[in-house]
């Protein structure tokens, strides 16, 4: 690995480090180290990057803002990417606007309702970036990233890049195409509507302030922990069996919100995944439903 970190720096891609605490870069709090860790300085680094680690076969994954995921206590081998500055650059034309995968999506949605462009309000709040939410197709309110994305280009683990139509992206319910191939998107065509500024930035704003007002965010935490097994709500049921506050070590099922598990300030992985199997199981016993996690583990 010595090797390679040299390798990258020497190729000037961006930020290079060693057993780089993962805790660092994710919203929870929580995480081993990468035992190498770059975040890219533009896409042409991402692309002389990758070429450098195609050759050394070494395993490597993308992460952006870090809001959806939780690292193991261990941390991860090979390499983590992540994308963030950099890859966070936008081009807005008309009613078409081309934003780099490393964008915040917060940011986004702000400065393009200002600009009276629908479309993005139901993401009013969603922290993370425009390639997480690309790759786990966002959404709330009744919309997602799959009814507003034209396309997006993606960069391949065999070193092709390509631009996806959202045809290709086969987006279902919190999918992609992109959980079945470990694949990077390096950027996000999307296409929104002119409409009434006043009435999209409040739609926006409303859409923010029930996040804030619903979801424990004064909490380290990574959002929604379980998808919704619809017809049914994974945070209905998790309050109904009587689990809000329940507590492993450090990790927290949150008093405001029950598909949201919190760290009370020294919780490690370990104590959010014990934390986990236990509301699987109980909701199994009760009422016979599985859930799944949206939330994305990764590590050992």
């Amino acid at each position: 690995m010595e090797t390679l970190a040299r390798k990258l720096k020497a190729s000037d891609v961006g930020i290079v480090k060693q057993h780089e605490p993962l805790a660092n870069h994710t919203t929870m709090k929580i995480g081993g180290p990468a035992e190498l860790f770059v975040e890219p300085k533009d896409i042409e680094a991402v692309k002389r990057m990758m070429e450098i680690v195609k050759e050394t076969g070494v395993p490597w994954r993308v992460i952006g803002r870090g809001s959806n995921l939780l690292v193991k206590d261990k941390g991860v081998k090979g390499i983590v990417i992540k994308l963030e500055k950099g890859t966070d650059h936008l081009e807005v034309d008309g009613e078409t606007v081309r934003v780099g995968g490393g964008y915040s999506l917060i940011k986004l949605v702000t400065l393009l309702s200002r600009q009276g462009l629908s479309g993005l309000e139901f993401a009013g709040g969603i922290p993370g970036s425009v390639g997480g939410a690309v790759y786990m197709n966002a959404g709330a309110h009744g919309s997602d990233m799959s009814k507003i994305l034209k396309r997006a280009h993606i960069l391949f683990h065999n070193g092709e890049m390509k631009w996806l139509t959202n045809e290709e992206m086969q987006f279902s319910y919190r999918t992609s195409i992109l959980q079945n191939e470990q694949a990077v998107v390096l950027e996000a065509e999307i296409e929104l509507k002119k409409g009434d500024r006043d009435t999209i930035v409040a739609e926006m704003q409303k859409n923010k302030d029930y996040r804030r007002e619903t979801q424990p965010w004064n909490y380290p935490c990574c959002g929604s922990v379980f998808r919704n097994p619809l017809p049914n709500h994974a945070g209905a049921l998790i309050e109904k069996a009587g689990l809000k506050g329940h507590q492993i070590g450090g990790a927290q099922i949150s008093e405001m919100h029950a598909n949201f598990i919190v760290n009370t300030g020294n919780a490690t992985a370990k104590n959010v995944l014990d934390l986990i199997a236990f509301i699987k199981s109980t909701i199994v016993k009760k009422y016979n439903v599985e859930l799944k996690t949206e939330v994305e583990i990764i590590g050992e």
